[in-house]
C-alpha cells in the first residue's frame, strides 16, 4: 500500500508538471515510494536547501518516455548553483565548447566533461590515447571553432545531440546538499529511481520495444545494480567520467563514438 499523494509536499508535487506529460504518473509514484521507504524524508527536503534550484528537480523527464534509448546515471547535481541544471551531466555554466587554446575554461573546470569531450574525441580518432592535453587539443579546437554548420560549438548542442540518440540523462540523486553525504541522498531516492525503471520496462513491454541500455557511471550509480529490475535491463558501465582513465575507456569509446556527438544535428 502506497502513501497517499496527499501526504507528499506540494511544492514537489507541483513541480511534477514540468516534465513530459508521458512521465507524471510514474513521478508521482516514485515520490510515494520515496515516502514509504522513508516517511519523513520528503517533507524535510522541500524545507531545506538543495540543488538544483528554479524548479528544475524533473528537469531530465522532459524526454518522453517513449523518445527513451538510454538511460545515462551519474551520481548527483553539480555542487553549484549555476552548474546544477536537474539534467545528468550538463552543467549550466557551461556555454561554448572550445577557445583558442583548445576546450574551454568553463569545459576544463567541469572534470567529468572534460574528460567525456576527450573520450569522444579520442574515440573519433581525432586525439590519441595518452596525448589529449595542451597543444593536442589546439588544432582540433581551431578546426571546430571553423566548422559552425558541422560540429557541435555549445554544451546545448552536446544535450541536444544527447537526446536525439534517446538518451534520459537522470542522477543516481535527483538532489545535491551541502549538509548531506551524496550517497546518502542517493540511497533516499533508490525507490524513486526503481520506479522510473518499471515505468520504462512496462512502456517497453507495451510498445513490443527493446529495454533501454543503463549507462552507469561511478560508484553511486553502479550501487543501483542492487535493485532486481535493474537486471532485467542491458547495461554499459564506466567509472565515472571525473578519472582520467574514462577517456580510454574502450566500452564508452565503442558506445558513443558511433553516435557522432561532435556532429552538429541538422534540423
Amino acid at each position: 500500500m502506497t502513501t497517499p499523494s496527499t501526504s507528499l509536499p506540494a511544492d514537489l508535487l507541483g513541480l511534477i508538471q514540468t516534465a513530459h506529460p508521458s512521465w507524471h504518473a510514474a513521478l508521482r509514484a516514485g515520490l510515494e515510494a520515496i515516502a514509504k521507504a522513508d516517511p519523513a524524508y520528503l517533507g524535510v527536503l522541500a524545507q531545506d536547501h538543495y540543488l538544483p534550484t528554479e524548479g528544475r528537480l524533473f528537469a531530465a523527464f522532459r524526454q518522453p518516455i517513449g523518445a527513451v534509448r538510454y538511460v545515462l546515471v551519474g551520481e548527483g547535481p553539480y555542487p553549484r548553483a549555476a552548474s546544477a541544471t536537474g539534467v545528468c551531466f550538463m552543467d549550466g555554466a557551461v556555454g561554448s565548447l572550445w577557445s583558442d587554446k583548445g576546450l574551454s575554461k568553463q569545459v576544463n573546470r567541469a572534470t567529468s566533461l572534460r574528460n567525456f569531450m576527450k573520450m569522444l574525441l579520442v574515440a573519433d580518432g581525432a586525439l590519441q590515447a595518452g596525448n589529449t592535453s595542451g597543444d593536442a587539443l589546439a588544432g582540433i579546437s581551431a578546426a571546430a571553432r571553423a566548422d559552425t554548420q558541422g560540429t557541435i560549438q555549445t554544451l546545448a548542442d552536446l544535450q541536444a545531440n544527447l537526446e536525439g540518440h534517446g538518451f534520459l540523462l537522470l542522477n543516481a540523486s535527483l538532489v545535491f546538499r551541502e549538509h548531506v553525504a551524496p550517497v546518502k541522498d542517493a540511497k533516499a531516492w533508490k525507490p524513486f529511481f526503481e520506479t522510473v525503471l518499471r515505468a520504462l520496462a512496462e512502456h517497453a513491454r507495451a510498445a513490443a520495444a527493446p529495454l533501454p541500455t543503463l549507462v552507469l557511471w561511478g560508484k553511486i550509480a553502479e550501487q543501483l545494480r542492487s535493485l532486481p529490475l535493474v537486471e532485467d535491463f542491458p547495461r554499459a558501465v564506466a567509472e565515472h567520467p571525473y578519472n582520467l582513465s574514462f577517456i580510454e575507456h574502450a566500452g564508452m569509446q565503442e558506445l558513443f563514438g558511433a553516435m557522432q556527438l561532435l556532429a552538429l544535428r541538422q534540423a
